[in-house]
């Protein structure tokens, strides 16, 4: 594998950058000059490399076949963390025993910053980065350090709907709903009619984006600085049917506690407009925003195909991932 000559910021997209534009340095780096290139090849093929992240891999949760790694800004060097150090930032690299693995990290990447860029949600930072061998790598900034130092109290909803891998099984952050979801997003937040706004929107995204890993742990809730607890950002999207062969919706009740499905849906066998109508009602959006809120998602957005076309994907992959964008479109627009 070899290093690839950039056209794209690894970072935000933006044509005519050879590395990390100053719009990305300023937000993933705190305006430090950080190179694209990591200094050292991926673990398998350096053993001294592998011995670190076998020493970091202890430190950080792994979920899944994606592996996660804890990294921390050294002046301007990404390097791993060390025993006793709080990584600020997570690395995702190219994980094993998926179809088109090689693509997941752009593909993370991607679906990121649509969901940023496009629909304007608020996400954690990420960017791409290579490895010296070419290798790419997702990397994201941790938003639960503080600034000061410390942590910011954060609660994914597995744990807030009580449900462990000891009580519930190893399908526990799978069997629920969203609709459950917004109940427990009214109970546990005070500004609840801002945030239930937020987590319906994406509920529809990952939807449109085919994001089928959307569970119980991939949405949390963040301590604000005033005390309470809002949505955290946005983190672990990802168009998940170009790797495994997966259904609409991450969680086994699909959107509704009751298993209701509009008549598009039966017809079809995928959500449509009707559906997702039905749980901003449910989860009690206010009537008057629901449209609102729906018709970027209904629209076809035409910067969602310059930034496909911007990725690190492959062409093969690229032609893929804007052909399940349209069709989720016209399921919706039913």
């Amino acid at each position: 594998m070899r290093l690839p000559e950039l056209k794209y910021c690894p970072g935000t997209l933006a044509e005519g950058f050879n590395t990390y534009s100053p719009g990305c340095l300023r937000n993933m780096f705190n305006g430090k000059k950080v190179n694209h290139i990591l200094p050292y090849d991926p673990p398998q093929t350096n053993e001294e490399v592998a011995a670190l992240f076998l020493e970091n891999r202890k430190r950080i949760s792994i979920s899944g076949v994606q592996e996660k790694l804890s990294l921390i800004l050294d002046k301007n060097l990404l390097r791993l963390t060390r025993m006793g150090e709080q990584g600020t930032y997570i690395l995702k690299p190219i994980p094993s025993n998926l179809k088109n693995v090689d693509q997941v990290p752009a593909n993370e990447h991607l679906t990121m910053q649509i969901a940023k860029q496009v629909y304007g949600m608020n996400m954690a930072e990420n960017a791409l980065v290579f490895f010296k061998n070419g290798s790419p790598a997702y990397l994201t900034k941790r938003f639960d350090i503080k600034v000061t130092g410390g942590k910011w109290r954060k609660e994914d909803f597995a744990s807030l709907a009580g449900k462990t891998k000891d009580n519930a099984g190893d399908n526990f952050k799978y069997e629920y709903s969203y609709e459950e979801i917004g109940t427990l997003i009214h109970k546990f937040v005070p500004a609840w009619r801002i945030e239930i706004e937020k987590f319906f929107a994406l509920v529809v995204f990952n939807y449109l984006f085919s994001n089928g890993d959307a569970h119980l742990k991939n949405f949390s809730l963040l301590e604000s600085s005033k005390g309470d607890f809002l949505l955290s950002p946005t983190y672990d999207l990802i168009n998940t049917r170009l790797h495994v062969d997966d259904s609409d919706f991450a969680l086994d009740n699909g959107l509704f506690a009751d298993g209701y499905k509009s008549r598009q849906y039966k017809k079809t066998g995928h959500p449509s407009q009707a559906d997702f109508t039905e749980l901003a009602k449910r989860i009690e959006v206010t009537e008057s925003r629901v449209m609102k809120l729906l018709r970027p998602f209904l629209e076809k957005q035409n910067q969602v195909e310059v930034l496909i076309n911007n990725s690190f994907l492959n062409d093969k992959c690229k032609r893929a991932y804007l052909l399940m964008y349209n069709t989720k479109r016209n399921y919706l627009t039913t």
